[in-house]
This record gives structure tokens, sequence and C-alpha cells, in this order.
């Protein structure tokens, strides 16, 4: 693809195909198991097998990642504090062209209501959407965003937009998290219609007039058939201007996942 940098969720290991070609940077970054205690060792041998990365894949920028830590107050300057596991990775961006930027990769995997609850719900995503949004806000040290520049990206596991009556979404829930990120002077980028395909007829719980574009086919369709766009992209108020995003969701340019790729293109001041 030709791309610089690759923020990747659920990444498994690197096929050796490709390991020459690629720097997944210290796994102190990704890997969780590398700064938990071991509280989890009775119930399970590592946190997960499969990580939110950012991984370099070109020789035109430098990549400086931030290794997490657990959720301490005051962190080093390559460390980042995390509060999720396998939700976050970020890392220091420095194009050979350009200015420096933080970029940070989001999973807003799910999480199952407590056991107390008797609840048959498969889960929630918002949880793990706002345990990222507080461990990004560290890069945010002033209310003004032009003081700092960051791009994140990834899959949240709900829909922008949804309707009240959206059957798989939580929808009162899932607007905290835009309005949120917002506050912080992140602004949604997208992707959006008119420049990505949109999904006909109007999947059910989105307004007709809704900018989604599908980024994500369940194991009854296919790219072709998808529906539902759970894939964002957000950027710093003033630099998002220096920054586009399109999903990459023809049926024909849509890769292997079941998730298409988002491709961001950030511009030389």
């Amino acid at each position: 693809m030709d791309a610089d940098v690759a923020l990747l969720q659920e990444a498994g290991q690197v096929p050796p195909d490709v390991a020459d070609k690629v720097d997944t940077g210290d796994r102190k970054h990704w890997d969780a198991d590398a700064w938990n205690s071991d509280w989890y060792a009775d119930r399970w041998n590592q946190l997960s097998d499969r990580w939110s990365k950012v991984v370099k894949l070109s020789d035109r920028v430098e990549v400086e990642w931030f290794k997490q830590v657990g959720q301490i107050s005051e962190v080093a300057e390559d460390e980042i504090a995390v509060s999720g596991i396998g939700t976050i990775a970020a890392a220091r961006v420095d194009p050979q062209d350009g200015l420096p930027f933080i970029v940070v990769s989001m999973y807003a995997r799910w999480i199952k209501p407590h056991p107390s609850t008797n609840s048959n719900w498969m889960g929630y995503s918002d949880g793990s959407a706002h345990r990222i949004i507080s461990d990004l806000s560290a890069f945010i040290g002033s209310t003004n965003p032009s003081t700092h520049r960051i791009v994140a990206a990834g899959d949240l596991n709900m829909f922008y937009g949804a309707t009240d009556n959206n059957r798989l979404s939580l929808p009162a829930r899932d607007r905290t998290v835009f309005e949120r990120m917002a506050a912080l002077g992140l602004e949604f980028i997208g992707p959006q219609s008119p420049d990505d395909r949109q999904a006909s007829p109007t999947p059910q719980g989105l307004p007709e007039d809704t900018k989604n574009v599908p980024t994500y086919y369940t194991t009854s369709r296919s790219p072709e058939t998808a529906e539902n766009q759970l894939d964002y992209a957000f950027a710093s108020r003033g630099f998002h201007k220096e920054v586009t995003v399109r999903a990459m969701n023809e049926p024909k340019e849509w890769g292997s996942s079941d998730h298409c790729r988002l491709w961001i293109e950030v511009a030389s001041p």
C-alpha cells in the first residue's frame, strides 16, 4: 500500500513473509502482559493474543513507541499509562517532510456486564472507549487544541449517529464517546459519505440522512453487502484540516479482514 505507519487492532503475530518489512517496536508498547501483575495467572496463560499496535512500514518516518505502564499519575517521556487491556497503542511519528505528531490505535473491546446483573447483553463497548479517551488525554496539556497534534483511529464497535431505536447499539451511551472526544479538542474526521460508498438501503437504526459508510461485515454478509460503520478517525482541532481519511470499502479493495482499511493522509505543512 506504500503506507508509512499502520494502526492495527486485534493484531496477532507478524506473518513470517513480511517480518523483514515491518517494525512493531518493543513489545512493551502493546503487550499488557508486560506491565500487568500476575492476577490473571490462575485464569489464562496470557491476557490476550490480539493487541492494538502501531507498526512502522517505511523509512520515510521515524517512530518512537510509548511503552505501556499501569495507571500511575506521572509517567516518563517514553511511557503511557493504560487502563484497558488491548485497547490502545500509541507512538510519536516524525516524518521526513513534516512536523511530528502522536498516533493512537484504538480498539473498544466488548465488556460483559457483571454477573450480579443477570443480564443477557452480549456486552458494551462504550466502557472501553472511555478508558481509551482517558488514556489518550495524557497527550493533551492545554484546553487550546493547537497545542497538540494527535491522530487517533480504530474500531470503536459503535454506530455514529445511531437513533434511539437501534437494536445493535446503546445510542445514548455511544453519543457520549463522540461528545467527549469533541470536548477534548479532537475532531471527528470520518470516514463519511460522499467520499466513500454507503450501504443501500439505509441500515435499521440510522437516520435516512446518515453519512455513515460500511466498514465491517458479519459472517452472514460480505464486503458487497456490508452495512455498518464501526471504524472512525479523529484529529486535533486545527491539525484536523491537514488530515484526510477514507474507507477502503469498495469490494475490490476491501482486503482479507472483516473490517475494511482506513486510509489516512497527513499533509505536509
